[in-house]
């Protein structure tokens, strides 16, 4: 209900609107993900409810944190486990490697970009949680941030990782329905599930409207 909801989102102070990996690795014909083999507009129906929500997030003045998985140039930062199961990270795609810094699979997909005027934090990942080897945590604590709006790609995997990792330091998660989703929508619909059951063991799920309606 909107109880819950309402009550998170009562101090927009302490509120950040967290948006996992709208890279176009992700999300773009020539990426990553359809170098894997699979069909990137399952995911391309998450941009324009998010883009509503980042716009109405901006509107009121809530933070807003976006996130890129990628690598080194060198590599350095791939584990040879990664490097072997995600064999195409570093080799050459359509428009350059794939899933490294600074390339074009790594940029944020247009729709979504980052402001122009840099007050949105960017936060470039070597793994799966938002959490694991970057300065994420200590930029919500320094910013007395408690409670994170999610919106991303994939739902089972980065969503995942960085809800449960959020969940664990304290962070309470609002997940997104309409602004998450899988490659696969079994696992979009089943990761949604282990979120809200048992009361929420990792957060609350809503969707778009209801968060532009009490924010």
């Amino acid at each position: 209900g909107d109880f819950p909801l309402n009550s998170l989102l009562r101090d927009r102070s302490k509120v950040a609107l967290l948006l996992i990996d709208f890279q176009n690795d992700f999300l773009q014909i020539g990426g990553f993900g359809e170098k894997l083999g699979n069909d990137v507009t399952s995911l391309r129906r998450v941009i324009a409810p998010t883009k509503s929500v980042l716009s109405h997030a901006r509107s009121v003045g809530v933070r807003v944190i976006h996130t890129r998985e990628g690598h080194r140039p060198n590599l350095m930062d791939l584990t040879p486990l990664k490097g072997e199961h995600c064999n195409g990270i570093g080799k050459e795609g359509l428009h350059g490697r794939l899933m490294v810094r600074s390339e074009w699979g790594n940029d944020i997909v247009p729709e979504l970009m980052p402001a122009t005027d840099g007050s949105e934090c960017v936060i470039d990942k070597p793994g799966k949680s938002a959490f694991f080897q970057t300065d994420l945590e200590f930029i919500l604590r320094n910013t007395n941030i408690d409670t994170l709006i999610v919106c991303g790609v994939t739902t089972e995997i980065c969503v995942h990782s960085t809800v449960r990792d959020a969940t664990d330091r304290g962070f309470k998660c609002i997940v997104l329905d309409d602004c998450t989703a899988s490659y696969f929508d079994e696992f979009h619909s089943v990761g949604l599930n282990m979120i809200s059951s048992q009361d929420g063991i990792f957060g609350v799920v809503a969707d778009s409207k209801a968060i532009i309606d009490c924010l």
